[in-house]
């Protein structure tokens, strides 16, 4: 919530400078925006000229000035001229009538002639306008999208290669807020700022130095009311700000609280509790209702404001004008000049209060983007990894502490070693280290101190890619994507075949279930597998680890929170697939143990007994205490 709060990002010429290194190839093609905007803008500002001249020219009957051929053909002066004709007067329109009907048709072609060219000159330049404007907009957005995929790829494998303490410390929902709203407002950064904002702002600039041009008094007319428009400007970008930002705050917490009631869905009908959490989402939306018409005020009271400012400039430009026409100091097309420049200005302006707004959020999402771009991943390859063809399987422990919190250590100074093809068995009370030590092992994590060693290497030594690669998980909370059965068991593996998958199925009994569905191999199955039993998607978890040919099994509460049916499935399983692999595994039931060849025993962190099934209860202490409980327990459930 905080950093959705924060959208008030002073200019950063780093940040932009971190933007255009996506940017560097799509250069040429931001140039030619450049250049179409130039086109843009000029046409834009030579119009409203042209139609001056046209009107004040050609249109305009105050006077026509001709002059005559060595021919004696009269032809139309571009300027004033003297020149005499028959009776030695200049000819103006209310004086055309002594020339004859041959005389006034030929200076009537002429003109005629004039106002067309000027008229598809006029033509030409809103055609080029319209081309260059639709060229640039169509551009700008290839290039945003260009660059937004490139950063998207780009942080999604910077997400997949962080830490799991990372991804344990940041919410999932933060994340995506990264992968979405943040990318679009860079988006909007290039298709509604970079090169329309310099457009808006040249539009202003040059319909100032137009006017200025024209009529430098009516211009300053015209711009009296600056001073107003660049207060309420000011005010409305301070208003709109604040009002911005609480409209992301409180969208931010919709998007939350309904992430987690959708998630939680099942917990909310069992305890009947819809009608609370209803009232609760109600507060929270009235809340976002609030901020969202608050938002809509300020724009409602300053576009109408900028509207009153534009009409008392356009109206004193057109009294001041009309009193200079009448006086003879001012011509006609050019105040119709002066209105299409106030109007030119104008527009501008209110783009430009709204667009610094979509530039501040812009700043603040580039600077959250790489931010995380540059978390440092804390697990580390060496510049020359080990990369044997496989391994082993003699896995060593070495003085092993680990802490998640500095104050709070897992596990202290933890030592084993499992020889080649042993079954090492973890045993102890909830937060006593076992999956912990199942973490350290594929190396989400890094020891605090001390080392493990596979086949006498340090770990450290190798790519982590590697080890992954050879160590497979069962883990407890089996996460099923959602796709087909083929799709998460070979996980988008395309190399892995139908006929090795159906095997690995085979091999761990999950062929039982899979033949019963419809479609096979091929059934679609939900985010989390929710339309498949505990038992099921445990199964599956068991063909996942089989079909990528571990040296290195991991059994993390494999057989926990399943049917009797499944349990002796897996059962027959385990002790197929850990033939001739070094298997660690993790399990409350203590009857799925006794034939491992070590088991240890763990208690706050520290390995308090160790040895095999009857050795343990031969001492009669913390294994053979938990062993009797559950075997008393069942007892009691038996009867």
């Amino acid at each position: 919530m905080r950093e959705e709060a924060k959208i008030e990002q002073s200019f950063d010429l780093k940040l932009l400078g971190q933007l255009m290194r996506y940017s560097k190839k799509m250069i040429p093609i931001i140039l030619f925006c450049v250049v179409l905007l130039v086109i843009s803008v000029t046409a834009d500002l030579l119009r409203p000229r042209i139609l001056s001249t046209i009107i004040d020219g050609f249109l305009s009957p105050e006077t026509v000035y001709v002059t005559e051929t060595a021919a004696g053909e009269l032809k139309i002066s571009d300027e004033p001229t003297d020149i005499v004709i028959e009776d030695g007067q200049v000819i103006r329109a209310n004086a055309s009538a002594p020339l004859t009907p041959t005389q006034r048709s030929g200076l009537n072609e002429q003109r005629y002639q004039v106002i067309v060219k000027y008229a598809l000159f006029l033509f030409t330049l809103v055609l080029l306008t319209m081309i260059a404007n639709a060229s640039q907009q169509y551009l700008l957005n290839y290039v945003g999208q260009k660059v937004i995929f490139t950063i998207r790829s780009d942080l999604f494998e910077k997400l997949e290669s962080l830490p799991l303490s990372f991804h344990e410390h940041n919410p999932v929902g933060r994340l995506v807020t990264r992968m979405t709203n943040d990318l679009n407002n860079i988006s909007e950064l290039y298709t509604s700022v970079i090169v329309t904002g310099l457009s808006d702002i040249a539009i202003i600039g040059g319909s100032i130095a137009m006017m200025m041009s024209m009529n430098a008094r009516l211009a300053l007319v015209a711009l009296g009311v600056a001073p107003f428009l660049i207060i309420a400007t000011m005010i409305f970008r301070r208003l709109v700000r604040e009002a911005y930002r609480n409209v992301r705050v409180k969208l931010a917490k919709i998007n939350a609280t309904l992430s987690e009631n959708i998630t939680g869905m099942k917990t909310i009908q069992i305890f009947n509790q819809e009608d609370k959490f209803i009232d609760n989402f109600r507060k929270i939306n009235d809340e976002y209702k609030k901020a969202s018409l608050r938002e809509m005020r300020i724009y409602a009271i300053f576009r109408p404001l900028v509207n009153l400012i534009y009409y008392t400039s356009l109206i004193s430009a057109l009294v001041y004008g009309g009193f200079a026409l009448v006086r003879g100091e001012i011509a006609v097309g050019v105040i119709v000049a002066f209105t299409l420049y106030i109007k030119q200005l104008f527009q501008p302006v209110m783009e430009l209060a709204e667009k610094f707004n979509i530039f501040q959020s812009s700043m603040a999402s580039i600077e959250r983007i790489f931010l995380l771009m540059e978390e440092p991943d804390t697990i580390l390859n060496p510049d020359s990894p080990y990369y044997p063809e496989a391994l082993k399987g003699e896995v060593e422990f070495r003085n092993v502490s680990f802490h998640y919190q500095e104050d709070e250590p897992i596990l202290k100074n933890i030592s084993f070693k499992a020889s080649p093809g042993q079954t090492i068995a973890l045993v102890g009370a909830t937060g006593s280290g076992k999956s912990t030590i199942m973490s350290l092992l594929t190396r989400l994590y890094d020891t605090i101190e001390g080392d493990i060693l596979f086949d006498g290497v340090s770990m450290r030594d190798y790519d982590k890619e590697f080890i992954r690669k050879k160590i497979a998980p069962v883990l407890q909370d089996v996460f099923l994507f959602s796709g087909t059965i083929r799709d998460n068991i070979r996980l988008l593996n395309k190399d892995i075949s139908d006929e090795e998958i159906w095997k690995a199925a085979e091999f761990v009994n999950a062929h039982h279930f899979i033949g019963k569905l419809h479609r096979g191999l091929d059934h679609r199955v939900t985010e989390g597998g929710t339309t498949l039993s505990a038992g099921e998607r445990q199964l599956l978890s068991f063909a996942r680890a089989l079909v990528h040919d571990p040296d290195i099994l991991i059994l993390d509460e494999a057989t926990a929170s399943i049917d009797t049916q499944t349990e002796m499935y897996i059962q027959e399983a385990t002790k197929k697939i850990t033939q001739g692999r070094t298997t660690f595994v993790v399990a409350h039931r203590l009857s799925t143990i006794v034939s491992a060849d070590q088991i240890l025993v763990l208690h706050k962190g520290r390995i308090v007994e160790r040895g095999n099934h009857q050795s343990l209860l031969a001492q009669e202490g913390l294994y053979y205490d938990l062993y009797r409980l559950q075997f008393e327990q069942r007892e009691e459930v038996d009867l």
